[in-house]
């Protein structure tokens, strides 16, 4: 039987001991995560984040109740021992796991979409029977820690059933901090009876709405494009670097995401793009600005075994020698217009 409130306690750093309490409602039309953290709304919105995402690696998921969840304090803003705590917090309340009394938790994660806990900051003083992020020292009952979320019912990594794929487009600011910026997509089997609205079903944690949407759009126009891509995916996409404008990552973005569900050859190296579509849902690639700033930058970063992908509207007006310089680090050309055609 479910408890209608559930408790799971953690220390920082510094030793202060915080409670993160979850109740559940029914949802009736509301949020399906709810969080409070007194004079922090930031703080309160990734709480709701890193739920959200540890929830993808659930292999049944009931979204017919609101899970509300408090922090009786407030952690500073590197602290992140909490996240565990109220990941299982809200894991008690559902009923989706189980512990006697309040557990003691500390942990936290880089990728909780892939139930992976990366590890935990220790306290002055760590009360026995504490539940730990991380991977066990030596000396330590390995009992005592958790690497991936699994562990908690005995059950193998979630990690295992998820595909993710890193794509790179050049990231062009007009100076010094020009670079490569990676867009990662992972992709989960979807459950019986979800969503089947496409881009419902796409999180891309820590973007603004616009990005969001503009994200989302892109995948399910190219899924669409797949005619068996729809319909299957739960996914999450996460950025390197989130501060950027335009939509030049979008190719990239696309080719992580076929890459990830088997629609690509793997490359030897890594799959370098830049381009956008006004469609999508046709496969189409349209050119993009930029064009000599990120070929330069391409040309200097690209090393052995890299595939670069450029839009086909550029093929004419593409540095002289671009190709055969390319050639000569090792890295392999094509300019396209279709995805689908690689």
């Amino acid at each position: 039987m479910k408890p209608a409130t559930a408790r799971c306690r953690t220390l920082l750093a510094d030793g202060t001991a915080l409670t993160v309490t979850a109740t559940s409602r029914p949802r009736a039309g509301r949020a399906d995560v709810k969080c409070a953290v007194p004079g922090a709304p930031q703080l309160a919105e990734r709480m709701a984040e890193v739920v959200r995402l540890a929830r993808l690696t659930e292999a049944r998921l009931d979204a017919r109740e609101q899970v509300v969840l408090s922090l009786d304090g407030t952690p500073a803003a590197p602290e992140r021992n909490w996240e565990l705590a109220a990941v299982l917090a809200d894991r008690l309340v559902r009923g989706s796991w189980h512990a006697a009394d309040a557990p003691l938790a500390l942990g936290w994660s880089d990728a909780w979409q892939l139930g992976r806990v990366d590890g935990h900051a220790p306290p002055p003083v760590l009360p026995a029977g504490a539940l730990l992020g991380g991977a066990a020292r030596q000396g330590a009952a390995a009992a005592d820690y958790i690497a991936h979320l699994g562990a908690l019912t005995g059950h193998a990594d979630p990690g295992a059933a998820v595909s993710a794929v890193r794509a790179w487009f050049p990231l062009h600011s007009g100076g010094g901090n020009d670079s490569l910026a990676w867009v990662e997509v992972s992709v989960f089997p979807r459950r019986p009876g979800e969503a089947s609205d496409e881009e419902e079903t796409i999180a891309v944690p820590g973007a603004d709405a616009v990005l969001q949407q503009a994200v989302r759009a892109a995948l399910a126009g190219a899924r669409h494009f797949d005619g068996r891509g729809l319909g299957r995916w739960r996914s999450v996409v996460r950025f390197g670097e989130m501060r950027f404008q335009g939509d030049s990552y979008q190719l990239a973005l696309v080719m992580a995401d076929r890459l990830a569900r088997g629609r690509e050859f793997v490359p030897r190296g890594r799959l370098i793009a830049t381009g956008t579509s006004t469609a999508w849902h046709a496969g189409q690639v349209d050119g993009v600005a930029g064009l000599a700033a990120k070929t330069r930058l391409i040309l200097a970063e690209a090393a052995p075994g890299d595939r670069v992908l450029l839009p086909a509207a550029w093929q004419d007006e593409l540095p002289a020698g671009f190709a055969a310089a390319l050639r000569a680090r090792g890295a392999a050309l094509a300019c396209i217009d279709r995805i689908g055609l690689i």
